[in-house]
């Protein structure tokens, strides 16, 4: 996957927004105001993707491309680096979890607002 496919992919979620509020290099896609993934655009080399803590372990342990999130909470966020043992098809499965973990934590009314405008 190169950074326009996942680009593409991330804004294809529902009531997803990119914005870069670290740096001019660092493009951050977020839910309801929540980040679900972020990567270096300068050098577009791993993606950092939410996880649930039981399962980061397991990816890490399975997968040698997946790493505890940099610059995150490691209990949460992995690190899903690229050209690795890696497919597309987990990529894109690890972002839709990334997503839902996020979405599912957005309050009742943050939800609603974000589903009626």
């Amino acid at each position: 996957m190169n950074i326009e496919d996942y680009r593409e992919y991330c804004l294809s979620k529902e009531f997803t927004t990119e914005s870069f509020p670290f740096d001019s290099k660092t493009l951050v896609f977020k839910v309801g105001g929540k980040i679900f993934a972020a990567t270096n655009i300068e050098q577009f080399v791993f993606i950092t993707l939410k996880c649930e803590p039981e399962t980061a372990i397991e990816l890490r342990e399975r997968y040698s491309g997946i790493k505890p999130g940099w610059h995150s909470n490691k209990k949460h966020w992995n690190s899903v680096y690229l050209n690795t043992d890696i497919s597309s098809q987990l990529l894109q499965t690890l972002i839709d979890q990334s997503y839902e973990l996020v979405y599912q934590t957005l309050t009742k009314k943050v939800r609603y607002e974000l589903q009626n405008g």
